[in-house]
């Protein structure tokens, strides 16, 4: 094998596969890249045995060839050397050459045939969207995903096309995220839970941008197409929450507020209440609702903090316990200017919409905390 590729490309490339590098395996031919070559293109594979990452590069193939190489040492080779052309190849004695500028190094290579394949997935059901899209569907449910694993199936996303439209949606049993966007393309109604980390990768290596990004399922496993990157995955099994059912259709009182202002008020609050991270149960937030306003305060050990909104109110007066953190995630993926808060009682959860369903469809729901009695 001998190839010259320029180390933008080569870089971008090992940046993308490196994410399907097991941190732990006892399998050391795993903790490798497979380096493949055709008549003008580089191929790098990695494989944990759960996600699979291909990436395809345009270089000059000198010779072809095929061998695996430690992810982690050619990794940081690449990324330290001049930004110029780089030289790599296999010598006689069966060592990974990298040669650019004055820099030489030599690797040594385990066998490509050792290298586990990527499952062949016969696509049953597929959608198309741009890569914008999904990412940012993505952004705005992924930290709801439970880490959890002994309830398996909510350590991964939902994704079900129904009517034409894709909903994505995460629960870890405090809330839950979920958004959906309108497809171009006509398609079959199907679901798949993909694993939270398979995302997590997945919106690590596409781009904001209007290319298109392929999602293909199959009965227990998917993929990700893209130009020159395919993911695979498999897929988690059991059945996901009738997240539609648990939503509140109604509420007693609700609130319409801007989102800065009041996303401001819980950074700040928690200057106070994440002192007490681990008590959160003991000490929660506590937002008061009354006409026309909202008091949101904490006391703990380490002080106390008052935050105060003039803002639209419906319905009846509140105090409800809320965990800050779980608000904060929400309120830093949404783009709206103004939301509405909806609460059914001080033990019911607090339901968070856009004011225009129609342009920006998402619902946050998280569950309140029990206040102990002052």
């Amino acid at each position: 094998m001998k190839i010259v590729c320029e180390k933008e490309k080569l870089l971008r490339g090992i940046n993308s596969v490196v994410r399907g590098v097991p941190s732990k395996t006892t399998m050391p031919i795993l903790e490798g890249i497979l380096i493949q070559t055709n008549q003008k293109e580089l191929k790098l594979t990695t494989y944990d045995l759960e996600l699979g990452i291909e990436y395809i590069i345009e270089c000059e193939v000198e010779e072809e060839g095929n061998t695996v190489v430690n992810a982690t040492m050619f990794s940081e080779i690449i990324r330290k050397l001049p930004d110029t052309e780089i030289k790599i190849e296999i010598n006689e004695s069966n060592l990974l050459v990298i040669e650019c500028e004055g820099s030489l190094y030599k690797l040594s290579t385990m066998n490509a045939e050792e290298f586990p394949e990527l499952p062949k997935i016969n696509i049953e059901n597929s959608i198309e969207t741009e890569q914008s899209i999904l990412k940012n569907m993505i952004r705005k449910t992924i930290f709801a995903v439970s880490m959890e694993e002994n309830r398996p199936i909510f350590t991964g996303c939902l994704f079900e096309v129904r009517n034409n439209t894709l909903n994505v949606v995460a629960v870890d049993g405090f809330r839950m995220g979920w958004t959906s966007n309108f497809l171009d393309k006509k398609t079959n109604d199907f679901k798949a839970v993909i694993p939270g980390k398979t995302l997590n990768e997945v919106n690590k290596i596409i781009l904001d941008s209007f290319e298109n990004i392929k999602i293909g399922v199959a009965k227990n496993q998917a993929v990700f197409e893209m130009y020159n990157c395919k993911i695979v995955t498999r897929l988690l099994d059991g059945e996901f929450l009738n997240y539609e059912s648990v939503i509140p259709s109604s509420y007693e009182t609700r609130i319409k507020v801007n989102k800065s202002n009041l996303q401001n008020c819980f950074e700040r609050i928690s200057l106070i209440s994440s002192s007490s991270i681990e008590k959160e149960k003991k000490y929660p937030v506590k937002m008061s609702i009354d006409v026309g306003k909202l008091l949101i305060s904490c006391t703990n050990q380490s002080g106390d903090a008052k935050e105060e909104i003039y803002l639209e109110t419906e319905g009846k007066t509140l105090e409800i316990g809320v965990n800050p953190k779980y608000f904060l995630d929400a309120l830093r993926v949404i783009e709206d200017e103004e939301i509405y808060i909806s609460f059914g009682s001080n033990i019911s959860p607090c339901i968070i919409k856009s004011t225009d369903e129609e342009l920006r469809k998402y619902v946050y729901m998280i569950l309140p905390i029990r206040m102990k009695e002052e």
